[in-house]
């Protein structure tokens, strides 16, 4: 007998009727849980897992003596002020001494270590041109320890005009570093073990000056398009600082920035770089990452924002490998 469909029998028996298509059977759960363990996503958070027990692993030694490096690249947008901030950050967090010297008129690693540095503040702007000490303008990092800033203000933009017509102007961010090393040493202070310059996107007197007073420069380089396009004429520069202001000088680190796996772009940027530096370029490269991005705006390096993102563990990485490579 045919029965209509909102009969409440037909009903009775829809409902007790087992839908045994829809339920999966034990082989159909272990063919889905294999997948997921062999998802891209899985592999990535075992291979982030492997890098942070081989990172707690290893034991970094402080350098023989204190490294001074400039972070210097002409083109703008390569993560200059990014990789300063949070390099030092890492190596802060390693245990090491290390002090930030802003340099950029914009200021912004002393934004983004939470630094004050408006107008009225006292800033490197001061040493260079009213020979202030850094005593009287360092600032102490406020959520990570070892780590001391001097910061920049506005005043930095006439600077490189007052320089022309001061004695000395190529020396003098040098001569206010070794004076401050040296009473550090005197007042009985912790030697410092890095010194980062973070230079502006130009190859001005402000940048000399950092040069000058370095050891070491590092060039981030971003893995996008016209990634090399410039840099002959930074190492021209560097090869002029080294034959008549700083012989010692030399490039020692060159990190890889805004890497994204995903593209054929960012592996023959990659390539082509270490074609030409073979030696320079670290083994670790910053990935494209929303945190590293999100960090500046909360003052913040991304070791302080969120110590658990891949930025972040790229940096200390880099900070690593930077230490091992001496």
């Amino acid at each position: 007998m045919h029965r209509p469909a909102d009969d409440p029998a037909a009903g009775a028996v829809s409902r007790e009727t087992p839908a045994t298509e829809d339920v999966p059977s034990a082989e159909q759960e272990r063919s889905v849980l294999d997948s997921l363990d062999a998802s891209p996503l899985a592999a990535e958070l075992a291979d982030e897992s492997k890098r942070r027990r081989k990172l707690s692993e290893t034991t970094l030694e402080p350098p023989e003596q204190t490294r001074v490096i400039t972070v210097s690249n002409q083109k703008g947008g390569v993560g200059k002020t990014t990789t300063t901030v949070n390099l030092a950050a890492a190596l802060a967090d390693h245990g090491f001494h290390v002090l930030v010297i802003d340099i950029d008129p914009q200021g912004n690693a002393s934004t983004g270590l939470g630094i004050p540095h408006s107008a009225e503040t006292e800033s490197i702007y001061d040493v260079l041109i009213d020979d202030l000490t850094f005593a009287d303008v360092i600032a102490e990092c406020p959520d990570v320890d070892n780590l001391s800033v001097i910061p920049a203000t506005i005043h930095l933009a006439g600077a490189e005009i007052e320089l022309v017509s001061l004695v000395a102007r190529e020396q003098r961010l040098q001569r206010a570093l070794q004076e401050y090393v040296t009473q550090r040493e005197q007042q009985g202070l912790p030697r410092l073990d890095y010194v980062f310059i973070d230079c502006p996107p130009s190859l001005g007197l402000l940048t000399v000056n950092a040069f000058v007073a370095a050891d070491e420069v590092l060039i981030p380089i971003q893995c996008e398009y016209y990634a090399l396009e410039g840099l002959s004429q930074l190492l021209n520069n560097i090869r002029m600082i080294q034959k008549h202001l700083n012989p010692p000088l030399r490039v020692s680190t060159i990190l890889l920035t805004m890497y994204d796996a995903r593209t054929n772009l960012a592996a023959q940027v990659v390539d082509e770089v270490k074609e030409h530096f073979p030696e320079e370029v670290l083994d670790t490269k910053i990935p494209r990452s929303v945190r590293i991005a999100e960090a500046p705006s909360y003052q913040q390096s991304v070791i302080s924002y969120d110590r658990s993102s891949t930025g972040a563990l790229a940096y200390l990485e880099a900070a690593a490998e930077l230490v091992q490579r001496g």
